[in-house]
């Protein structure tokens, strides 16, 4: 008689409480040795008389100098660490622009526009299969000097985009924080290929007449992952002044960078980047603590440019017609996987409960010791974060995340609906993504959010944030007249 066949462990509901009461032992296991402790010792002194008390309080043989010299201990220690750790750094509130209806780009206008460009039917062809499978919706914007045919990509319509993108943003700031010019202590621009003279922090300064003795920055050639970048500064900056308020912006301007060539992998950004720019307010403050949506916990960055094929996946150059654009390597998904997973080592020890550090660790070394065939443990960063802001940089990228860190549909909605709305708009698509959770009203307080970030080096920073106050629904921002369209369906091929 044949053997009954053993029952499937791996998908049995069984399993999955199995799991869920050991992750419930382990990450309280101090508590449950705590307890019996105190209640045995609360027990005991019930059943002790008061003279007795006092009699085993006088046994102790306390004197007043030991008292006071106990006393002075205990506050020397308290203010030498209270002195020592870190300043909480506070995200007061941020803005991202939206831009206007004119600059849209539905499929049918680019399509025409590259027809009109192109002479060559492959390269409109290529196009054609990128934008159909790229995530991307009917509303996406690009520059007005992209509009022209053929693009009109001059230092003048750069600089033009530029302060349109950036001062629409900071203006919506003052007008959300109502923080004056003459406030901001610090300023971080990080935008990668746009980087004129006098730079886009001077730029700044001039237009809000900030103060003479501001501390600005500007970063460029630091890709998507720019805006991550930028926070880690600034963070470190207001580590070392005190009382100070940090104005972060990040953004890509576009119109210098069409590309007009016909090589595959340069055509890749024509079709996925688009305009948008993000400012955000940071403080050290403790006054600010009271309205800041969230704090900073941690930054984590990892640079993979040591090794020459992540160094040139994506790479500026010129074509062998002498076109200039953006080149990215077909290694590019497994290049932003092997950072990803440097990253995840970095950060999962700072933000993972003991028990998935702990089944992490017992599979490392089982596939060390027992059997290399092991599968290795992916841990559940599911139990660290309740809102995940992956960079919108396509839909693969999206699609990889997902699957690597094993994300339900609903914690790469913010990432999948910004690409379709806004397509990859590069270092500040993450505060649009920020912007679409709040505005579905899921943001709470305790809430943590995971931002993850890629860009050119090659490059993966994470920033981890936790909401400090329930964020109330916003009736402005670039959500504000489509939010209650979205989610929305994104087919796999979009027919054009």
């Amino acid at each position: 008689m044949p053997a009954a066949p053993l029952p499937e462990f791996s998908s049995s509901v069984k399993l999955k409480y199995v799991k869920l009461g050991y992750q419930y032992l382990v990450n309280n296991f101090l508590t449950f040795l705590l307890v019996p402790f105190m209640a045995v010792l609360a027990v005991e002194l019930v059943r002790l008389g008061p003279d007795e008390i006092i009699t085993l309080w006088r046994s102790l043989h306390l004197d007043l100098v030991e008292i006071l010299c106990m006393a002075f201990l205990i506050v020397f220690v308290s203010t030498v660490y209270f002195m020592s750790r870190p300043r909480p750094v506070y995200l007061v509130d941020y803005a991202c622009f939206k831009p206007p209806n004119t600059c849209r780009v539905p499929f049918a206008t680019f399509m025409e526009h590259t027809r009109l460009i192109y002479s060559d039917p492959k390269s409109v062809q290529f196009q054609t299969r990128i934008l159909e499978r790229s995530g991307l919706g009917e509303e996406t914007c690009l520059p007005p000097a992209n509009h022209y045919i053929p693009p009109n990509p001059t230092m003048e319509a750069s600089r033009a985009e530029a302060q349109f993108v950036i001062f629409s943003a900071i203006d919506d700031l003052i007008k959300k924080t109502g923080v004056k010019p003459k406030d901001i202590d610090i300023l971080v621009v990080n935008c990668s290929l746009f980087s004129p003279t006098p730079s886009l922090s001077a730029m700044i300064v001039n237009k809000y007449k900030l103060r003479s003795n501001i501390r600005s920055f500007n970063l460029s050639g630091m890709g998507c992952s720019a805006g991550l970048l930028s926070i880690d500064l600034a963070r470190d900056l207001l580590q070392v002044h005190s009382n100070s308020n940090a104005l972060v912006i990040s953004t890509e301007i576009i119109t210098p960078n069409f590309y007009s060539g016909n090589q595959r992998a340069m055509l890749l950004p024509n079709c996925l980047f688009r305009m948008g720019a993000a400012a955000i307010l940071l403080s050290n403050r403790p006054r600010e603590a009271r309205r800041a949506k969230y704090r900073l916990v941690h930054v984590v960055r990892t640079h993979k440019g040591a090794d020459d094929r992540a160094y040139r996946c994506i790479y500026e150059e010129e074509d062998a017609e002498g076109y200039s654009g953006i080149s990215l390597s077909k290694d590019l998904m497994a290049i932003a996987g092997e950072a990803l997973k440097s990253n995840i080592t970095t950060i999962g020890p700072l933000v993972l409960p003991v028990s998935e550090q702990l089944l992490f660790f017992f599979t490392l070394v089982g596939r060390k010791l027992i059997n290399m065939k092991w599968k290795p443990y992916i841990p559940d960063f599911k139990l660290a974060f309740e809102h995940f802001c992956i960079h919108a940089g396509g839909r693969a990228v999206i699609d990889e995340l997902q699957k690597n860190l094993q994300l339900s549909p609903e914690h790469v909605e913010a990432s999948r609906m910004t690409l379709h709305r806004f397509g990859n708009t590069s270092s500040s698509s993450l505060w649009y993504e920020l912007s679409y959770i709040e505005s579905k009203g899921r943001m709470r307080r305790g809430d943590r959010v995971w931002q993850i970030g890629f860009g050119s080096g090659f490059k993966c920073n994470s920033a981890v944030w936790k909401c400090i106050r329930t964020i109330k629904t916003p009736v402005d921002g670039p959500w504000a007249d489509c939010i209650h369209r979205y989610p929305v369906h994104i087919p796999e091929v979009v027919k054009l």
